[in-house]
């Protein structure tokens, strides 16, 4: 074990690292009670052994402070000169978990330490269990929140990221852009390449709009079929636009082959965009319709556009 030795008293300091060391264990020590607490939050010890009448911090409080601010638990074994019951009850009853009476017998000491090693054993495995739920649990999370095909945000998480972003820019006063864009005539691209070509398609597409929706808050996400869906909090008309641009250019110098389209020979999108400072009357549902009939416009005029309407 890491065990961390406090004790004011040098020879009880450097007899009882001795011995610990004689058990195979790594001992940090420390003087003080100030000392204990900076040593903890650094070494992360498997067990503590804590004197009990110190300068600065005394062992009880130093007990009570790690109880309080350190969520994870470590046994704490007290040392002390007294043994009368009221000293041990105290000593339990400021956070600690065992008393060892000094001078320590070594007998008891190996004993103890090998109970302490058998909690430190179960300890850990309880810490990497419950890391590697966590982890299930994210990548579980990671799985319902994104499209099976593409890897970006689906429909789900779509609509739960805008509640969430319209209730934070509502409240902050900020603008929220969206864009819904659609592929353009995609079902003449299954048609001319087949469905494998098409889901190639949807994948490259997904990755252009990852490197193009560049900050943290921003989120791309695959609404249905050939339509996408970009959520851009704190973004105005301007910056809705400079993000939609950038992606046809990206699209466009991708110039994926479509001879099944009327509008390019390679693969184009149609985009509607909408800005708003939501309110009492701004719900997400409104800025959903209002950006589908900007895309709806887009369509309509020829296709391989941005088109932008205010709310």
């Amino acid at each position: 074990m890491k065990i961390l030795l406090v004790d004011d008293t040098k020879s009880e300091r450097l007899l009882m690292t001795a011995h610990l060391e004689s058990l195979g264990h790594t001992v940090v020590s420390g003087i003080n009670g100030q000392q204990a607490l900076e040593l903890y939050q650094s070494v992360s010890p498997d067990l503590v052994l804590l004197d009990v009448i110190m300068p600065v911090l005394d062992g009880h409080q130093v007990a009570r402070e790690i109880r309080n601010s350190f969520e994870e638990w470590v046994p704490i074994i007290f040392l002390s000169g007294r043994n009368n019951p009221d000293d041990i009850v105290a000593g339990i009853e400021s956070g600690g978990d065992d008393y060892l009476t000094k001078p320590v017998d070594l007998k008891i000491l190996k004993a103890k330490m090998s109970a302490m090693q058998r909690i430190a054993n179960m300890r850990h495995k309880l810490i990497a269990v419950t890391q590697e739920l966590e982890n299930a649990n994210q990548e579980l999370q990671q799985m319902a929140d994104s499209d099976g095909l593409t890897g970006i945000a689906n429909r789900r998480c779509i609509d739960e990221y805008l509640v969430r972003m319209h209730g934070h820019c509502r409240r902050y006063k900020q603008p929220l852009s969206l864009i819904m864009l659609d592929i353009d005539h995609f079902k003449a691209y299954n048609d001319t390449y087949g469905h494998l070509a098409g889901d190639s398609c949807l994948k490259k597409m997904a990755k252009v709009m990852k490197l193009c929706v560049k900050r943290p808050i921003d989120l791309a996400g695959r609404y249905g079929g050939e339509e996408f869906c970009i959520i851009l909090p704190d973004t105005d008309q301007q910056g809705v636009l400079r993000v939609a641009k950038l992606l046809q250019n990206s699209i466009h110098k991708m110039a994926i082959p479509h001879t099944g389209s009327i509008t390019k020979p390679f693969v184009t999108f149609s985009a509607g965009c909408i800005t708003a400072i939501p309110d009492e009357q701004t719900d997400t549902m409104t800025l959903f319709a209002r950006a589908d009939e900007a895309l709806y416009i887009a369509k309509k005029n020829g296709r391989d556009q941005i088109q932008q309407i205010s709310l």
